[in-house]
C-alpha cells in the first residue's frame, strides 16, 4: 500500500474560473448543510410532523449531510490547490463514508416508495402497518445494510497492493479510480462489486418501480380529477428525487464507457454528490404545506420570545 495518494489536477488551469467555482461550491456547501439541518430541527420540534413520512425525510437529510461533509471539503481543496494529497487511510475512510450514504439512500428511497404505496393504495391499513415502530425498524435495517456493504468495499480495497501510479484521476476516492491504481488483479473485486450492486441498487430500484406502477394504476382509477391530482401530489416530490438520483447513478456507473471524458465524469459525479443533496430539501419542502407551517410557527415563537426579552430590558 502507498502511504499517500496524490489527487488529480484542479478542475481548470484558469485561476479566475477556479476561484468562481470555489465560492459557488462553498455557498452550496453551507446552504446544503443549513437546509438539511433545518429540516431535522423542524421535524424534531413539531409534533404535527412526527409521522413516518417526515421521519424518513429527516433520515434523508442525515444521509445528505454525511455525503456533503465527506465529499465537498476535499473538493474545495482540489479546486484551489494543485495536486493536493491524501493519505491512504484517509482515502479509504472517504470511500467508506461515500458508499454509506449512497447505499442508504437507495434503501431509504425504496422504503419511502413503499410508504407512498401504502398511503395511496391501501389508506385504511396505512396506520396499522406503517406505525412508528415499524418505520424505525426499516430505517435501522437500511443503515445496517448500507454500513455492511460499504465496509465490504473498504476491506476489499485494503487487501489490494498499490505500487504504481499514485494519482487519483477524480475529485474523491471512488471505487473505480482506486482499482485503476492497483498493481493487483482486481477482477474479483470488480465481480464482487457487480454482485453487491444487485441487492444495493438493482433490487431497491426494481421495488421502487413496482411500487409506483401500483400507485399509478390506483391514481388512474380515482374518478375525480382533483382526487387524482391530490394523490399524485403526495408522491411527486419523491418521484422527482428518485428520477434524479437513479438517473445520475445509471449514467455514471452503468452507461459509462472508457471514451467518456474525465470532465463529463466529474460533472456527473458532482450531480449526485453535490447537487442532489443541495436540491433534495427544495424538492421536498418547496410545496409542502406542513413544513412551511412548522417553519412559520418556529419563526413566530422566536419573534415572540425576543419581543418578550425586549420588553424586559426596557
Amino acid at each position: 500500500m502507498v502511504e499517500s495518494l496524490l489527487r488529480s489536477n484542479r478542475f481548470s488551469n484558469n485561476k479566475k474560473f477556479n476561484i468562481c467555482l470555489f465560492f459557488m461550491l462553498l455557498l452550496m456547501y453551507f446552504l446544503t448543510l443549513g437546509e438539511n439541518f433545518l429540516i431535522i430541527i423542524l421535524v424534531s420540534y413539531n409534533k404535527s410532523l412526527h409521522s413516518p413520512m417526515y421521519l424518513f425525510l429527516t433520515q434523508l437529510s442525515v444521509s445528505d449531510i454525511m455525503l456533503t461533509i465527506d465529499i465537498v471539503p476535499n473538493m474545495l481543496n482540489i479546486v484551489l490547490n494543485e495536486r493536493p494529497s491524501i493519505s491512504f487511510s484517509g482515502c479509504i475512510t472517504q470511500l467508506y463514508f461515500f458508499g454509506l450514504p449512497v447505499g442508504f439512500e437507495c434503501f431509504l428511497l425504496t422504503v419511502m416508495s413503499y410508504d407512498r404505496y401504502l398511503a395511496i393504495c391501501s389508506p385504511l391499513h396505512y396506520s396499522s402497518i406503517m406505525n412508528q415502530a415499524f418505520s424505525v425498524k426499516l430505517i435501522l435495517a437500511s443503515w445496517l445494510l448500507s454500513c455492511s456493504i460499504s465496509l465490504i468495499f473498504a476491506i476489499s480495497i485494503c487487501q489490494l497492493h498499490f505500487c504504481g501510479p499514485n494519482t487519483i484521476d477524480h475529485f474523491f476516492c471512488d471505487l473505480e479510480p482506486l482499482l485503476k491504481l492497483s498493481c493487483s488483479d482486481v477482477t474479483m473485486v470488480q465481480i464482487e462489486a457487480s454482485i453487491i450492486s444487485i441487492p444495493d441498487i438493482v433490487i431497491p430500484f426494481i421495488l421502487t418501480v413496482v411500487s409506483y406502477m401500483y400507485i399509478v394504476v390506483t391514481i388512474v382509477k380515482i374518478p375525480s380529477f382533483s382526487g387524482r391530482l391530490k394523490s399524485f401530489s403526495t408522491c411527486s416530490s419523491h418521484l422527482a428525487v428518485v428520477s434524479m438520483y437513479y438517473g445520475t447513478l445509471t449514467i455514471m456507473y452503468v452507461l459509462r464507457n472508457e471514451d467518456q471524458s474525465q470532465i463529463i465524469s466529474r460533472i456527473l459525479a458532482a450531480m449526485y454528490t453535490v447537487l442532489t443533496p443541495f436540491l433534495n430539501p427544495f424538492i421536498y419542502c418547496l410545496k409542502n404545506k406542513d413544513i412551511k407551517e412548522a417553519y412559520k410557527n418556529i419563526v413566530y415563537k422566536q419573534r415572540a420570545y425576543f419581543s418578550t426579552l425586549g420588553l424586559r430590558f426596557r
